[in-house]
């Protein structure tokens, strides 16, 4: 049987302690800490209970309340329908984010988009919304390219997010 190092007996015995080390602290939560935690209600800079929040004040009687969407429910939906031929790469309804992977339209192969949906706000309104549209060629040895997105892209991508947002607004009137 050969012998291990002294270091290595070493780093096993620090490991060791370490390890045991980091058992130890375990708190325990006393009944009044959670006394003291559920009196006070936490704010966050992102909504919730207490303070202002990126979105919109939550104590405003115009904005949705309760659960659900951290952003305006008709600019959600509508972004989604509008985005609907494009495939999602990532959604997230509390930040009010929406990435599409890039897409190459059948008609043009050699480009492709790709858009970013940003929902700024909890109230429908022009202003609550941005969206970036980006653009690649592929050049003669199959390699993609930025290229330049035109002008009134992403304005006339918002426009139809609006539009849709007001149609949603005004079927959910007509339900009630």
């Amino acid at each position: 049987m050969t012998r291990l190092p002294s270091t290595v007996h070493a780093c096993l015995l620090l490991t060791l302690v370490l390890a045991l080390g980091a058992c130890s602290g375990a708190t325990t939560t006393t009944q009044e800490e959670v006394q003291n935690k559920q009196n006070y209600k936490y704010g966050s800079v992102l909504g919730g209970e207490g303070g202002m929040s990126l979105f919109g004040d939550p104590k405003r009687s115009d904005q949705p309340q309760g659960g659900g969407l951290g952003v305006n429910s008709f600019l959600w939906r509508a972004s989604l329908d509008t985005l609907a031929f494009m495939p999602i790469a990532s959604a997230d309804p509390f930040g009010g984010v929406i990435l599409t992977d890039w897409y190459a339209p059948a008609d043009t192969p050699g480009e492709r988009f790709k858009v970013n949906v940003y929902i700024l706000d909890r109230q429908l309104r022009a202003d609550a919304l941005k969206v970036s549209v980006f653009r690649q060629q592929r050049d003669g040895s199959g390699t993609w390219h930025d290229t330049t997105v035109g002008t009134t892209t992403a304005s006339s991508m918002e426009d139809t997010i609006l539009t849709r947002a007001r149609q949603l607004r005004i079927a959910q009137g007509q339900k009630d």
